[in-house]
Protein backbone atom coordinates (compact mmCIF):
# COMPACT_ATOMS: atom_id res chain seq x y z
CA UNK A 1 0.00 0.00 0.00
CA UNK A 2 3.29 2.59 -0.51
CA UNK A 3 1.70 3.80 -3.25
CA UNK A 4 -0.79 5.37 -0.90
CA UNK A 5 1.11 7.01 0.76
CA UNK A 6 3.28 8.57 -1.88
CA UNK A 7 0.04 10.24 -3.07
CA UNK A 8 -0.50 11.47 0.43
CA UNK A 9 -0.19 15.20 -0.77
CA UNK A 10 -2.70 14.94 -3.22
CA UNK A 11 -5.17 13.05 -0.74
CA UNK A 12 -4.48 16.17 1.69
CA UNK A 13 -4.97 18.30 -1.15
CA UNK A 14 -8.39 17.17 -2.10
CA UNK A 15 -9.17 16.03 1.56
CA UNK A 16 -12.94 17.44 1.33
CA UNK A 17 -13.72 15.22 -1.66
CA UNK A 18 -12.11 11.74 -0.23
CA UNK A 19 -13.84 12.32 3.16
CA UNK A 20 -17.25 13.26 1.88
CA UNK A 21 -16.70 10.00 -0.64
CA UNK A 22 -16.06 7.92 2.39
CA UNK A 23 -18.51 8.86 4.64
CA UNK A 24 -20.94 8.11 2.18
CA UNK A 25 -19.19 4.54 1.25
CA UNK A 26 -19.52 3.51 4.98
CA UNK A 27 -23.23 4.85 5.06
CA UNK A 28 -23.53 2.14 1.95
CA UNK A 29 -21.76 -0.46 3.83
CA UNK A 30 -23.93 0.07 6.46
CA UNK A 31 -26.82 0.22 4.62
CA UNK A 32 -26.51 -3.07 3.01
CA UNK A 33 -26.49 -4.79 6.67
CA UNK A 34 -30.53 -3.97 6.40
CA UNK A 35 -31.38 -6.59 3.92
CA UNK A 36 -29.97 -9.83 5.00
CA UNK A 37 -31.46 -8.77 8.59
CA UNK A 38 -34.99 -8.37 7.22
CA UNK A 39 -34.91 -11.58 5.40
CA UNK A 40 -34.04 -13.71 8.68
CA UNK A 41 -37.07 -11.93 10.76
CA UNK A 42 -38.95 -12.57 8.22
CA UNK A 43 -38.13 -16.47 7.57
CA UNK A 44 -38.26 -16.59 11.39
CA UNK A 45 -42.06 -14.58 11.72
CA UNK A 46 -42.98 -17.34 8.83
CA UNK A 47 -42.24 -20.45 10.82
CA UNK A 48 -43.44 -19.03 14.01
CA UNK A 49 -46.87 -17.97 11.53
CA UNK A 50 -46.36 -14.70 13.48
CA UNK A 51 -46.17 -12.66 10.01
CA UNK A 52 -48.79 -9.82 9.52
CA UNK A 53 -49.74 -7.84 6.29
CA UNK A 54 -48.76 -4.63 8.33
CA UNK A 55 -45.69 -6.01 9.48
CA UNK A 56 -44.69 -7.19 5.66
CA UNK A 57 -45.94 -3.59 4.18
CA UNK A 58 -42.97 -2.46 6.63
CA UNK A 59 -40.43 -4.52 6.30
CA UNK A 60 -41.13 -3.94 2.18
CA UNK A 61 -41.30 -0.19 2.69
CA UNK A 62 -37.83 0.01 5.08
CA UNK A 63 -36.11 -2.35 2.11
CA UNK A 64 -37.32 0.00 -0.96
CA UNK A 65 -36.11 3.25 1.40
CA UNK A 66 -32.73 1.49 1.72
CA UNK A 67 -32.33 0.58 -1.60
CA UNK A 68 -33.08 4.37 -2.85
CA UNK A 69 -31.10 5.14 0.00
CA UNK A 70 -27.71 3.32 -1.27
CA UNK A 71 -28.64 4.43 -4.51
CA UNK A 72 -28.32 7.80 -3.97
CA UNK A 73 -25.46 7.88 -1.79
CA UNK A 74 -23.38 5.85 -4.63
CA UNK A 75 -24.20 8.21 -7.34
CA UNK A 76 -22.64 11.37 -4.97
CA UNK A 77 -19.30 9.22 -3.74
CA UNK A 78 -17.94 8.48 -7.32
CA UNK A 79 -18.61 11.66 -7.97
CA UNK A 80 -16.20 12.73 -5.04
CA UNK A 81 -13.96 9.63 -5.35
CA UNK A 82 -13.26 9.07 -9.77
CA UNK A 83 -13.33 13.10 -10.31
CA UNK A 84 -10.68 13.46 -7.46
CA UNK A 85 -8.74 10.85 -9.33
CA UNK A 86 -9.77 12.54 -12.61
CA UNK A 87 -7.84 16.00 -11.32
CA UNK A 88 -4.89 13.81 -10.07
CA UNK A 89 -4.46 12.63 -13.59
CA UNK A 90 -4.77 16.43 -14.84
CA UNK A 91 -2.34 17.54 -12.41
CA UNK A 92 0.09 14.89 -13.65
CA UNK A 93 -0.17 15.00 -17.16
CA UNK A 94 0.02 18.91 -16.67
CA UNK A 95 3.63 18.60 -14.00
CA UNK A 96 4.99 16.31 -17.31
CA UNK A 97 4.03 18.44 -19.90
CA UNK A 98 5.58 21.81 -18.10
CA UNK A 99 8.34 19.69 -17.08
CA UNK A 100 9.30 18.13 -20.73
CA UNK A 101 8.76 22.23 -22.15
CA UNK A 102 12.04 22.78 -19.19
CA UNK A 103 14.19 20.18 -20.20
CA UNK A 104 16.87 20.92 -22.35
CA UNK A 105 18.41 18.57 -24.87
CA UNK A 106 20.30 16.10 -23.20
CA UNK A 107 17.38 14.69 -21.46
CA UNK A 108 15.84 13.93 -25.13
CA UNK A 109 18.86 12.49 -26.26
CA UNK A 110 18.37 9.77 -23.30
CA UNK A 111 15.02 9.53 -23.56
CA UNK A 112 12.73 8.12 -26.38
CA UNK A 113 9.37 10.30 -27.44
CA UNK A 114 7.17 6.79 -27.79
CA UNK A 115 8.72 6.43 -24.09
CA UNK A 116 7.82 9.81 -22.61
CA UNK A 117 4.27 9.44 -24.59
CA UNK A 118 3.53 6.08 -22.64
CA UNK A 119 4.01 7.98 -19.32
CA UNK A 120 1.87 10.69 -20.27
CA UNK A 121 -0.94 7.44 -21.23
CA UNK A 122 -0.86 4.45 -19.96
CA UNK A 123 0.95 5.30 -16.97
CA UNK A 124 -1.17 7.74 -15.51
CA UNK A 125 -4.08 5.86 -16.46
CA UNK A 126 -2.78 3.64 -13.96
CA UNK A 127 -2.25 5.99 -11.37
CA UNK A 128 -5.64 7.69 -12.02
CA UNK A 129 -6.86 3.47 -11.13
CA UNK A 130 -5.12 3.75 -8.02
CA UNK A 131 -6.26 7.17 -6.71
CA UNK A 132 -10.19 6.45 -7.89
CA UNK A 133 -11.09 2.79 -8.15
CA UNK A 134 -8.10 1.69 -5.83
CA UNK A 135 -9.41 3.78 -2.80
CA UNK A 136 -13.12 3.03 -3.35
CA UNK A 137 -11.77 -0.64 -3.26
CA UNK A 138 -9.69 -0.17 -0.05
CA UNK A 139 -12.38 1.66 2.09
CA UNK A 140 -15.44 -0.50 0.58
CA UNK A 141 -13.84 -3.76 0.74
CA UNK A 142 -12.58 -2.88 4.63
CA UNK A 143 -15.92 -0.89 5.65
CA UNK A 144 -18.20 -3.61 4.24
CA UNK A 145 -15.98 -6.03 5.64
CA UNK A 146 -15.96 -4.88 8.85
CA UNK A 147 -19.39 -4.16 9.48
CA UNK A 148 -20.49 -7.34 8.19
CA UNK A 149 -17.97 -9.15 10.33
CA UNK A 150 -19.34 -7.30 13.56
CA UNK A 151 -22.63 -7.98 12.17
CA UNK A 152 -22.72 -11.17 12.02
CA UNK A 153 -20.96 -11.85 14.89
CA UNK A 154 -22.53 -9.32 17.72
CA UNK A 155 -26.20 -9.71 16.28
CA UNK A 156 -26.34 -13.68 15.51
CA UNK A 157 -22.74 -15.46 16.48
CA UNK A 158 -19.98 -14.59 17.86
CA UNK A 159 -18.73 -18.51 17.64
CA UNK A 160 -20.08 -18.93 13.86
CA UNK A 161 -18.31 -15.85 12.92
CA UNK A 162 -14.68 -17.08 13.99
CA UNK A 163 -15.36 -20.02 12.43
CA UNK A 164 -15.93 -18.97 9.59
CA UNK A 165 -13.02 -16.43 9.68
CA UNK A 166 -10.53 -19.40 10.08
CA UNK A 167 -9.45 -19.35 6.41
CA UNK A 168 -8.77 -15.73 6.01
CA UNK A 169 -4.88 -15.56 6.84
CA UNK A 170 -4.09 -17.93 4.45
CA UNK A 171 -5.88 -15.50 1.83
CA UNK A 172 -3.81 -12.62 3.20
CA UNK A 173 -0.64 -14.19 3.31
CA UNK A 174 -1.68 -15.18 -0.40
CA UNK A 175 -2.54 -12.09 -2.20
CA UNK A 176 0.09 -10.30 -0.91
CA UNK A 177 2.25 -13.04 -2.56
CA UNK A 178 0.81 -12.43 -5.45
CA UNK A 179 1.15 -8.55 -5.10
CA UNK A 180 4.83 -8.74 -4.71
CA UNK A 181 5.31 -10.71 -7.86
CA UNK A 182 2.40 -8.42 -10.03
CA UNK A 183 4.58 -5.39 -9.34
CA UNK A 184 7.71 -6.58 -10.70
CA UNK A 185 5.87 -8.30 -13.75
CA UNK A 186 3.77 -5.06 -14.68
CA UNK A 187 7.10 -3.00 -14.39
CA UNK A 188 7.97 -4.94 -17.32
CA UNK A 189 4.87 -4.90 -18.96
CA UNK A 190 5.25 -1.01 -18.77
CA UNK A 191 8.70 -0.72 -20.21
CA UNK A 192 7.40 -3.24 -22.96
CA UNK A 193 4.79 -0.82 -24.19
CA UNK A 194 6.81 1.98 -23.80
CA UNK A 195 9.37 0.71 -26.32
CA UNK A 196 6.15 -0.40 -28.86
CA UNK A 197 4.88 2.97 -28.50
CA UNK A 198 8.24 4.09 -29.55
CA UNK A 199 8.76 1.70 -32.21
CA UNK A 200 5.42 2.73 -33.65
CA UNK A 201 6.03 6.70 -33.65
CA UNK A 202 9.32 6.02 -35.29
CA UNK A 203 8.19 3.93 -37.91
CA UNK A 204 5.31 5.84 -38.57
CA UNK A 205 7.57 9.15 -38.81
CA UNK A 206 10.21 7.31 -41.14
CA UNK A 207 7.49 5.92 -43.69
CA UNK A 208 8.23 8.03 -46.56
CA UNK A 209 12.18 6.50 -45.70
CA UNK A 210 10.87 2.75 -44.87
CA UNK A 211 9.18 2.77 -48.73
CA UNK A 212 11.89 4.44 -50.33
CA UNK A 213 14.39 1.41 -49.33
CA UNK A 214 11.11 -1.04 -49.43
CA UNK A 215 11.87 -2.22 -45.81
CA UNK A 216 8.12 -2.55 -44.81
CA UNK A 217 8.48 -6.72 -44.47
CA UNK A 218 11.46 -6.12 -42.19
CA UNK A 219 9.21 -3.39 -40.74
CA UNK A 220 6.48 -4.87 -39.82
CA UNK A 221 8.68 -8.11 -38.38
CA UNK A 222 10.47 -5.72 -35.94
CA UNK A 223 7.26 -4.50 -35.05
CA UNK A 224 5.43 -7.77 -34.65
CA UNK A 225 8.34 -9.26 -32.56
CA UNK A 226 8.14 -6.45 -30.06
CA UNK A 227 4.10 -6.52 -30.63
CA UNK A 228 4.78 -10.00 -29.35
CA UNK A 229 7.07 -9.34 -26.26
CA UNK A 230 4.51 -6.78 -24.63
CA UNK A 231 1.70 -9.73 -25.13
CA UNK A 232 4.06 -12.08 -23.63
CA UNK A 233 5.07 -9.86 -20.68
CA UNK A 234 1.34 -9.23 -20.19
CA UNK A 235 0.22 -12.24 -20.16
CA UNK A 236 3.03 -12.80 -17.53
CA UNK A 237 0.97 -9.81 -15.38
CA UNK A 238 -2.25 -11.86 -16.47
CA UNK A 239 -1.16 -15.80 -14.90
CA UNK A 240 -0.25 -13.90 -11.63
CA UNK A 241 -3.82 -11.59 -11.57
CA UNK A 242 -5.74 -14.78 -12.59
CA UNK A 243 -4.58 -16.56 -9.28
CA UNK A 244 -6.88 -13.86 -6.84
CA UNK A 245 -9.85 -14.44 -8.18
CA UNK A 246 -9.75 -19.00 -7.77
CA UNK A 247 -7.60 -18.32 -4.67
CA UNK A 248 -10.53 -16.53 -2.97
CA UNK A 249 -13.15 -18.17 -4.38
CA UNK A 250 -11.82 -21.45 -2.45
CA UNK A 251 -11.60 -19.13 0.83
CA UNK A 252 -14.66 -18.23 0.33
CA UNK A 253 -15.99 -21.66 -0.21
CA UNK A 254 -14.34 -23.32 2.40
CA UNK A 255 -16.04 -20.37 4.86
CA UNK A 256 -19.48 -21.30 3.66
CA UNK A 257 -18.97 -25.09 4.02
CA UNK A 258 -17.78 -24.59 7.64
CA UNK A 259 -20.46 -21.61 8.16
CA UNK A 260 -23.00 -24.49 6.94
CA UNK A 261 -21.44 -27.47 8.95
CA UNK A 262 -20.87 -25.40 12.31
CA UNK A 263 -24.25 -23.47 11.73
CA UNK A 264 -26.57 -26.61 11.21
CA UNK A 265 -24.97 -27.88 14.56
CA UNK A 266 -25.98 -24.22 16.44
CA UNK A 267 -29.63 -24.68 15.09
CA UNK A 268 -30.04 -28.15 16.03
CA UNK A 269 -28.44 -27.32 19.83
CA UNK A 270 -31.22 -24.43 19.93
CA UNK A 271 -28.16 -21.62 19.64
CA UNK A 272 -29.89 -20.15 16.47
CA UNK A 273 -32.34 -20.15 14.37
CA UNK A 274 -33.28 -20.91 11.08
CA UNK A 275 -33.57 -17.26 10.24
CA UNK A 276 -30.65 -16.51 11.73
CA UNK A 277 -28.52 -18.57 10.17
CA UNK A 278 -29.86 -17.54 6.81
CA UNK A 279 -29.27 -14.13 7.98
CA UNK A 280 -25.28 -15.49 8.80
CA UNK A 281 -25.12 -17.12 5.12
CA UNK A 282 -26.73 -14.02 3.38
CA UNK A 283 -23.76 -12.13 5.64
CA UNK A 284 -21.09 -14.33 4.40
CA UNK A 285 -22.54 -13.86 0.76
CA UNK A 286 -21.72 -9.86 1.63
CA UNK A 287 -18.27 -10.52 2.33
CA UNK A 288 -17.49 -11.98 -0.94
CA UNK A 289 -17.43 -8.71 -2.85
CA UNK A 290 -15.16 -7.81 0.15
CA UNK A 291 -12.31 -10.35 -0.50
CA UNK A 292 -12.59 -10.21 -3.95
CA UNK A 293 -11.74 -6.81 -3.91
CA UNK A 294 -9.00 -7.39 -1.61
CA UNK A 295 -7.82 -8.95 -4.28
CA UNK A 296 -8.33 -6.85 -7.05
CA UNK A 297 -7.32 -4.14 -4.73
CA UNK A 298 -3.84 -5.61 -4.87
CA UNK A 299 -3.68 -5.67 -8.73
CA UNK A 300 -4.73 -1.97 -8.46
CA UNK A 301 -2.30 -1.16 -6.71
CA UNK A 302 0.85 -2.50 -7.31
CA UNK A 303 -0.04 -1.24 -11.53
CA UNK A 304 -0.57 2.57 -9.76
CA UNK A 305 2.74 1.61 -7.33
CA UNK A 306 4.71 0.83 -10.73
CA UNK A 307 3.59 3.61 -12.81
CA UNK A 308 3.77 6.11 -10.16
CA UNK A 309 7.32 4.82 -9.84
CA UNK A 310 7.92 5.45 -13.27
CA UNK A 311 6.26 8.93 -13.50
CA UNK A 312 8.40 10.01 -10.44
CA UNK A 313 11.60 8.95 -11.93
CA UNK A 314 10.88 10.70 -14.66
CA UNK A 315 10.28 14.29 -12.38
CA UNK A 316 12.73 13.84 -10.37
CA UNK A 317 15.47 14.79 -13.79
CA UNK A 318 17.13 17.43 -12.74
CA UNK A 319 16.64 20.25 -15.13
CA UNK A 320 20.36 21.02 -16.52
CA UNK A 321 19.40 25.01 -17.43
CA UNK A 322 18.13 27.31 -15.13
CA UNK A 323 17.24 30.90 -14.11
CA UNK A 324 20.53 32.00 -12.10
CA UNK A 325 19.41 33.95 -9.05
CA UNK A 326 19.46 37.76 -9.88
CA UNK A 327 19.36 36.92 -13.39
CA UNK A 328 17.87 40.30 -15.10
CA UNK A 329 14.79 40.32 -16.43
CA UNK A 330 15.52 42.04 -20.24
CA UNK A 331 16.23 41.22 -23.33
CA UNK A 332 19.82 41.67 -23.85
CA UNK A 333 20.69 43.64 -26.86
CA UNK A 334 24.63 44.55 -28.03
CA UNK A 335 27.63 42.98 -28.88
CA UNK A 336 28.35 38.84 -28.65
CA UNK A 337 31.40 38.17 -26.97
CA UNK A 338 32.71 34.31 -26.80
CA UNK A 339 35.68 33.53 -24.79
CA UNK A 340 35.09 29.04 -24.57
CA UNK A 341 38.26 27.39 -23.59
CA UNK A 342 36.64 23.89 -23.94
CA UNK A 343 33.27 22.43 -24.28
CA UNK A 344 31.99 18.61 -24.26
CA UNK A 345 28.85 17.10 -24.24
CA UNK A 346 27.64 14.96 -21.33
CA UNK A 347 29.21 11.55 -20.70
CA UNK A 348 31.40 12.65 -23.29
CA UNK A 349 35.02 13.08 -22.40
CA UNK A 350 36.18 14.58 -26.25
CA UNK A 351 36.24 18.24 -26.85
CA UNK A 352 33.19 19.39 -29.29
CA UNK A 353 34.63 22.91 -29.25
CA UNK A 354 37.97 24.42 -28.18
CA UNK A 355 39.69 27.85 -27.94
CA UNK A 356 36.70 29.31 -29.64
CA UNK A 357 37.69 33.87 -29.22
CA UNK A 358 35.68 35.98 -31.42
CA UNK A 359 33.87 39.00 -31.30
CA UNK A 360 30.76 40.40 -32.82
CA UNK A 361 29.23 43.77 -32.89
CA UNK A 362 25.87 44.67 -32.74
CA UNK A 363 24.14 44.72 -36.65
CA UNK A 364 26.99 42.67 -37.97
CA UNK A 365 26.58 38.88 -39.62
CA UNK A 366 28.79 36.47 -38.83
CA UNK A 367 29.49 33.22 -40.64
CA UNK A 368 30.41 30.26 -40.17
CA UNK A 369 31.66 27.13 -42.34
CA UNK A 370 33.41 23.83 -41.83
CA UNK A 371 33.23 19.99 -42.25
CA UNK A 372 30.24 18.12 -41.01
CA UNK A 373 31.12 17.69 -37.61
CA UNK A 374 33.45 20.76 -36.83
CA UNK A 375 30.98 22.06 -33.93
CA UNK A 376 28.92 24.84 -35.99
CA UNK A 377 25.53 23.91 -34.38
CA UNK A 378 27.06 23.76 -30.75
CA UNK A 379 28.73 26.77 -31.11
CA UNK A 380 25.50 28.39 -31.61
CA UNK A 381 23.24 26.49 -28.99
CA UNK A 382 25.82 27.65 -26.56
CA UNK A 383 24.34 30.58 -27.31
CA UNK A 384 20.70 29.67 -26.70
CA UNK A 385 21.83 28.12 -23.40
CA UNK A 386 20.74 24.44 -24.28
CA UNK A 387 24.00 23.20 -22.90
CA UNK A 388 26.18 24.44 -19.97
CA UNK A 389 29.42 23.26 -18.15
CA UNK A 390 31.76 24.47 -20.56
CA UNK A 391 35.02 26.13 -19.38
CA UNK A 392 34.82 29.62 -20.50
CA UNK A 393 32.11 32.28 -21.03
CA UNK A 394 29.69 33.91 -23.40
CA UNK A 395 28.80 37.65 -22.89
CA UNK A 396 25.81 39.46 -24.27
CA UNK A 397 25.80 43.33 -24.27
CA UNK A 398 28.54 42.55 -21.86
CA UNK A 399 26.64 40.51 -19.26
CA UNK A 400 27.78 36.76 -19.63
CA UNK A 401 24.34 35.00 -21.26
CA UNK A 402 23.41 33.50 -17.93
CA UNK A 403 23.14 36.84 -16.47
CA UNK A 404 19.96 37.31 -18.06
CA UNK A 405 16.70 35.21 -17.27
CA UNK A 406 16.36 32.13 -19.67
CA UNK A 407 12.65 32.96 -21.86
CA UNK A 408 14.08 36.78 -22.29
CA UNK A 409 17.70 35.87 -23.58
CA UNK A 410 15.42 33.28 -26.28
CA UNK A 411 13.15 35.55 -27.19
CA UNK A 412 15.58 38.11 -28.23
CA UNK A 413 17.10 35.14 -30.73
CA UNK A 414 15.18 33.90 -33.80
CA UNK A 415 16.54 30.15 -34.26
CA UNK A 416 16.13 28.22 -37.72
CA UNK A 417 17.63 24.88 -37.01
CA UNK A 418 19.26 22.68 -39.33
CA UNK A 419 15.93 19.81 -38.60
CA UNK A 420 13.31 22.60 -39.19
CA UNK A 421 10.15 21.72 -37.01
CA UNK A 422 6.53 22.42 -38.59
CA UNK A 423 2.74 21.96 -37.00
CA UNK A 424 0.51 20.30 -38.18
CA UNK A 425 -1.37 23.62 -38.95
CA UNK A 426 -2.50 25.87 -41.48
CA UNK A 427 0.88 27.88 -43.25
CA UNK A 428 -0.97 31.12 -41.40
CA UNK A 429 -0.56 29.43 -38.08
CA UNK A 430 3.21 27.69 -38.46
CA UNK A 431 4.58 31.61 -39.32
CA UNK A 432 2.61 33.43 -36.59
CA UNK A 433 3.53 30.13 -33.88
CA UNK A 434 5.52 32.86 -31.42
CA UNK A 435 2.96 35.67 -32.31
CA UNK A 436 -0.55 34.13 -33.24
CA UNK A 437 -2.79 37.34 -33.07
CA UNK A 438 -0.03 38.74 -35.81
CA UNK A 439 -2.10 40.77 -38.40
CA UNK A 440 -2.08 38.53 -41.51
CA UNK A 441 -0.26 41.41 -43.27
CA UNK A 442 2.94 41.19 -40.94
CA UNK A 443 2.79 37.30 -41.29
CA UNK A 444 2.65 38.04 -45.79
CA UNK A 445 6.03 40.54 -45.13
CA UNK A 446 7.94 37.69 -43.09
CA UNK A 447 7.02 35.18 -45.58
CA UNK A 448 7.86 37.66 -48.76
CA UNK A 449 11.48 38.74 -47.02
CA UNK A 450 11.88 34.35 -46.81
CA UNK A 451 10.66 34.62 -50.69
CA UNK A 452 7.80 31.79 -49.61
CA UNK A 453 4.84 34.12 -50.40
CA UNK A 454 4.77 33.53 -53.89
CA UNK A 455 4.70 30.10 -53.40
CA UNK A 456 1.98 29.96 -50.90
CA UNK A 457 -0.34 32.26 -52.61
CA UNK A 458 -0.44 29.65 -55.24
CA UNK A 459 -1.24 26.85 -52.68
CA UNK A 460 -5.05 25.98 -52.90
CA UNK A 461 -5.93 27.34 -49.68
CA UNK A 462 -3.38 29.89 -49.54
CA UNK A 463 -2.16 30.85 -45.77
CA UNK A 464 -4.45 28.72 -45.05
CA UNK A 465 -2.93 25.51 -46.42
CA UNK A 466 -2.90 23.07 -43.46
CA UNK A 467 0.82 21.64 -43.98
CA UNK A 468 0.39 17.86 -42.25
CA UNK A 469 2.37 16.62 -39.72
CA UNK A 470 5.72 18.03 -39.67
CA UNK A 471 4.96 19.74 -42.71
CA UNK A 472 5.03 16.84 -44.87
CA UNK A 473 2.96 18.25 -47.58
CA UNK A 474 5.86 21.30 -48.35
CA UNK A 475 8.84 20.20 -50.14
CA UNK A 476 12.23 21.03 -48.39
CA UNK A 477 13.01 24.48 -49.30
CA UNK A 478 9.19 25.45 -48.68
CA UNK A 479 9.65 24.66 -45.24
CA UNK A 480 13.39 25.80 -44.61
CA UNK A 481 11.63 29.63 -46.22
CA UNK A 482 8.81 28.95 -43.77
CA UNK A 483 10.98 28.22 -40.71
CA UNK A 484 12.84 31.31 -41.79
CA UNK A 485 9.69 33.84 -42.05
CA UNK A 486 8.50 32.50 -38.62
CA UNK A 487 11.59 33.23 -37.15
CA UNK A 488 12.25 36.92 -38.96
CA UNK A 489 8.49 37.70 -37.81
CA UNK A 490 9.87 37.50 -34.15
CA UNK A 491 11.97 40.66 -35.21
CA UNK A 492 14.78 39.57 -33.14
CA UNK A 493 18.08 41.09 -31.99
CA UNK A 494 20.02 37.82 -33.32
CA UNK A 495 18.98 35.67 -36.36
CA UNK A 496 20.72 32.79 -36.04
CA UNK A 497 20.37 30.43 -39.68
CA UNK A 498 22.05 27.20 -39.01
CA UNK A 499 22.76 25.39 -42.17
CA UNK A 500 18.56 26.61 -43.14
CA UNK A 501 19.19 27.36 -46.27
CA UNK A 502 20.77 24.18 -47.87
CA UNK A 503 17.34 22.92 -49.54
CA UNK A 504 17.06 26.13 -51.82
CA UNK A 505 18.95 26.95 -54.75
CA UNK A 506 21.94 29.29 -55.06
CA UNK A 507 19.68 32.50 -56.49
CA UNK A 508 16.71 31.80 -54.35
CA UNK A 509 19.74 31.95 -51.51
CA UNK A 510 21.26 34.92 -52.08
CA UNK A 511 17.68 36.80 -52.67
CA UNK A 512 16.67 35.15 -49.49
CA UNK A 513 20.71 36.80 -48.07
CA UNK A 514 19.96 40.35 -50.03
CA UNK A 515 16.44 40.51 -48.25
CA UNK A 516 17.84 40.07 -44.93
CA UNK A 517 20.75 43.05 -45.50
CA UNK A 518 18.54 45.20 -46.50
CA UNK A 519 15.75 44.65 -43.61
CA UNK A 520 17.71 43.87 -40.67
CA UNK A 521 20.54 46.57 -40.16
CA UNK A 522 21.48 47.23 -36.85
CA UNK A 523 20.47 43.51 -36.11
CA UNK A 524 23.16 40.45 -35.63
CA UNK A 525 22.93 37.83 -37.90
CA UNK A 526 24.53 34.03 -37.36
CA UNK A 527 24.76 31.59 -40.37
CA UNK A 528 26.10 28.56 -40.58
CA UNK A 529 26.34 26.97 -44.16
CA UNK A 530 27.86 24.27 -45.87
CA UNK A 531 27.62 26.48 -49.01
CA UNK A 532 30.30 29.62 -48.97
CA UNK A 533 28.27 31.91 -50.56
CA UNK A 534 25.96 31.93 -48.05
CA UNK A 535 28.94 33.41 -45.95
CA UNK A 536 30.97 35.93 -48.07
CA UNK A 537 29.23 38.92 -47.28
CA UNK A 538 29.78 38.57 -43.72
CA UNK A 539 31.44 41.05 -41.64
CA UNK A 540 33.60 37.97 -39.92
CA UNK A 541 33.66 34.47 -40.83
CA UNK A 542 35.48 31.84 -38.96
CA UNK A 543 36.30 27.98 -40.29
CA UNK A 544 35.75 25.12 -37.80
CA UNK A 545 37.76 21.82 -37.64
CA UNK A 546 37.00 19.41 -34.69
CA UNK A 547 35.74 22.29 -32.80
CA UNK A 548 38.45 24.53 -33.16
CA UNK A 549 39.22 27.48 -34.98
CA UNK A 550 41.22 27.28 -38.04
CA UNK A 551 40.68 30.51 -40.10
CA UNK A 552 39.17 33.50 -39.82
CA UNK A 553 38.76 37.09 -41.44
CA UNK A 554 36.65 38.50 -44.16
CA UNK A 555 35.90 37.05 -47.58
CA UNK A 556 39.03 38.76 -48.98
CA UNK A 557 41.08 38.07 -46.00
CA UNK A 558 40.12 34.37 -45.93
CA UNK A 559 40.52 33.94 -50.09
CA UNK A 560 44.10 35.04 -49.18
CA UNK A 561 45.13 33.00 -47.04
CA UNK A 562 44.61 29.83 -49.42
CA UNK A 563 43.35 27.59 -46.63
CA UNK A 564 40.44 25.72 -46.69
CA UNK A 565 37.80 28.24 -47.25
CA UNK A 566 39.77 29.22 -50.70
CA UNK A 567 39.79 25.88 -51.85
CA UNK A 568 36.28 25.12 -51.22
CA UNK A 569 34.86 28.33 -52.17
CA UNK A 570 36.55 27.76 -55.70
CA UNK A 571 35.66 24.40 -55.84
CA UNK A 572 31.44 25.24 -54.90
CA UNK A 573 32.03 27.93 -58.01
CA UNK A 574 33.25 25.61 -60.35
CA UNK A 575 30.53 23.45 -59.34
CA UNK A 576 27.91 26.09 -59.72
CA UNK A 577 29.25 27.18 -63.16
CA UNK A 578 28.67 23.34 -64.31
CA UNK A 579 25.15 23.57 -62.82
CA UNK A 580 23.67 26.60 -64.18
CA UNK A 581 25.91 27.20 -67.39
CA UNK A 582 27.85 29.97 -66.63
Amino acid sequence: MKVFLDLKWFFLQEKKSYITGTILLLFVAFLQLIPPKIVGIIVDSIKENSLTREDMLKWILILITTALSMYGLRFVWRIMIFGSATKLSRLLRNRLYHHFTRMSPSFYQKRRVGDLMAHATNDLQAIQQTAGVGVLTFVDSISTGGFVILAMAFTISWKLTLIALIPMPFMAMLTSYYGTHLHKRFHKAQEAFSSLNDKTQESVTGIKVLKTFGQEKEDIESFRKQSDDVVQKNIAVAKVDSLFDPTISIIVGISFFLSIVFGSRLVVSGELTIGELISFTTYLGLLIWPMLAFGWLFNIVERGRASYDRVTQLLNERVDVEDHEGALDRAPSGNIEYKIESFSYPNDDVHALENIHFSLKKGQTLGIAGKTGAGKTTLLRLLLREFEGYKGEITFGGQMIQGYKLSRLRESIGYVPQDHFLFSATILENIAFTHPLTPKEKVEEAASLAHIHEDIVHFSEGYGTVVGERGVSLSGGQKQRIAIARALLMNPEVLILDDSLSAVDARTEESILTSLKENREGKTTMITSHRLSAIQHADLSIVLDEGKVMERGTHSELMMKKGWYREMYLRQQLEEIVEYGG
